[in-house]
């Protein structure tokens, strides 16, 4: 799913923060992916699991992506994520009050080395996450090239944006109160991490349904209509983090009862019910355990 070319992109609501010299603290991605996504929610500093960077110092705007063209756009990943963070934006601020719930944006960060968090360090091992505490969603643009050449997606634009728009996913759980009093200290496919994460990539199906319907200041679409290989690139984005798939590559087996985000063939049907069905079909806490 590309941009529009006539449409305007202005990345003043974007951040960005500069490469440090941190080093990621061992165990990969993979790992400190659950980790994070636990603690994250939990209130713990993650700074022991997840690097030793220093902070990287102040905000900087994406000047390259501020008030260009959607063809522009197109051309780098940055300006990409820019422009989607405009779509989804727009898109919740109508969506949510529709479900009861009044909307604020989240800060949005990207980041490259390692950066400061209200959560904590993290480091470009970490993955894109969302940090609850200070309602911020921080994304690595590398972690793209991780996810095709490491887990094997197939990458693509709209790959990219259903990243984002999961992670978008779990700022209207925080800021709807969602979050509160569910136990994450508990693992397992029907766990309230698994029903969380999956909750998310539900509302980023919600997104996709309805992502032509956002439109610039001069009532231009921001992006394409969907295609089929649009919505491939997506099924194997979400396919590739799920849990089954990860442990298999990298432990060699499957461990259901360790799961935090739940199955590839739970992600992506999760996915796909938001995407056929809107955001009020999302509601995964209230499915039985065998028909998640």
């Amino acid at each position: 799913m590309t941009f529009n070319d006539d449409a305007r992109i202005n990345s003043s609501k974007v951040k960005r923060r500069g490469r440090t010299t941190g080093v990621a603290a061992g165990g990969g991605i993979v790992g400190i992916i659950a980790i994070f996504v636990i603690s994250q929610l939990t209130g713990f500093d993650l700074s022991q699991f997840v690097g030793s960077g220093e902070p990287t110092g102040p905000d900087q705007t994406v000047a390259e992506c501020d008030n260009i063209s959607g063809a522009e756009a197109n051309e780098t990943v940055q300006c990409r994520m820019a422009g989607a963070s405009l779509a989804i934006d727009e898109y919740w601020a109508e969506e949510l009050p529709t479900l009861g719930v009044d909307y604020e944006s989240p800060e949005f960060v990207l980041f490259t080395g390692s950066t400061s968090t209200g959560c904590g360090n993290a480091t470009s091992a970490t993955g894109p996450f969302y940090c609850p505490s200070d309602k911020t969603i921080y994304v690595d643009t590398d972690f793209y090239e991780e996810l095709t050449t490491r887990f094997g997606a197939n990458g693509g634009p709209l790959a990219e944006m259903y990243v984002l728009a999961h992670e978008w996913g779990h700022h209207i759980q925080n800021i709807s109160g969602i979050m509160n009093g569910l136990d994450f200290q508990t693992t397992g496919p029907s766990s309230d991490g698994v029903r969380l994460e999956l909750q998310a990539d539900c509302f980023a199906g919600a997104w996709v349904r309805s992502a032509t319907e956002s439109k610039d200041e001069n009532g231009v679409s921001y992006l394409e209509p969907v295609t089929d290989q649009d919505i491939a690139d997506a099924l194997s984005a979400a396919s590739a983090v799920g849990d089954d798939r990860i442990q298999e590559s990298t432990q060699g087996q499957v461990n259901p009862e360790t799961w935090t985000h739940g199955a590839s063939e739970q992600r992506q049907d999760w996915f796909n019910t938001g995407r056929s069905s809107g955001a009020d079909a999302c509601n995964t806490f209230e499915v039985a355990a065998g028909q998640l």
